[in-house]
């Protein structure tokens, strides 16, 4: 799938995003993001892999097999501080496995909305739904970059290595600004660049779809929150997990370039930020 034609579109890009996690929810293993390129008997299991990026023993034996598929850098629920009764977005909900983390903190009279562009891992997200009869939970078809859900909806927006995969990540922060309530706070694990990468990774549709090439400048991220209306702005790179990220693509040397990072912001009650 590596670009070999001119620039992609937007569309374009969606197009290849959405093939290869459609592949990863109907056949599993590591067609798409934040896995090797191929599989090997030293390939992490997708258990392995989570916990790697911070999840614990307890988190994953919570949800329902295959609601973990390995596809995350890092764990947005330990840095979100759910309570009980908050409403929580998650921003390319995949299988489901952070809403149903999300939902046990937020309780019954919480409730979590999950969003995903993909109708396969939808499929697979509600089918999980239904194992753990999770009634505060929803999933609903759509774009990060457009949000099927109201203005001043939600507590709290998780999301779990998947900002990086949009073509307009300046208009997925937007619309998490748009769709928190006043003083809600956005808690997002995602691959941030720290070095300017070459070209031949920067045109590589498969690390695109792997997390890597599509991963924006901290910069980058720090103006596009800024000028959404965000405050209280904190980027934390994990230099830890260069460790795991550069098994992602081995040889390549990805991991000088890139790195999980945990960034969070609140919306604020009134104007600032001045």
């Amino acid at each position: 799938m590596s670009g070999c034609c001119g620039p992609k579109t937007d569309d374009d890009v969606r197009k290849d995003v959405s093939e290869s996690y459609a592949k990863i929810a109907n056949d599993g293993g590591n067609a798409g993001c934040c896995l090797p390129a191929t599989s090997g008997p030293d390939t992490p299991s997708a258990e392995a892999f989570a916990k790697n990026f911070g999840y614990s023993d307890e988190e994953l034996a919570a949800v329902p097999d295959g609601a973990n598929m390995g596809l995350g850098c890092g764990n947005p629920s330990a840095i979100a501080a759910m309570k009980a009764g908050e409403v929580v977005v998650d921003l390319g909900s995949g299988g489901g496995f952070d809403c149903f983390l999300a939902a046990k903190q937020v309780g019954e009279d919480g409730f979590v909305i999950g969003v995903d562009m993909t109708h396969d891992m939808l499929r697979k997200a509600k089918d999980n739904a239904d194992k753990l009869k999770a009634s505060n939970v929803e999933f609903r078809l759509g774009e990060i970059e457009n949000l099927p859900i109201g203005d001043n909806t939600a507590d709290v927006i998780i999301s779990n290595c998947v900002v990086n995969l949009s073509p307009r990540k300046h208009r997925v922060i937007e619309e998490a600004f748009r769709v928190l309530k006043p003083g809600g706070r956005v808690a997002i694990s995602d691959v941030v660049e720290t070095h300017d990468m070459p070209e031949d990774i920067q045109n590589d549709t498969e690390l695109l779809c792997g997390c890597v090439s599509g991963a924006a400048a901290v910069k980058d991220l720090q103006e596009w929150l800024k000028a959404a209306g965000f405050c209280d702005i904190k980027i934390d790179i994990k230099e830890e997990s260069r460790d795991y990220i550069k098994d992602w693509a081995p040889g390549r040397g990805i991991e000088q370039y890139v790195a999980s990072a945990s960034i969070e912001a609140v919306k604020p009650n009134t104007k600032c930020c001045g």
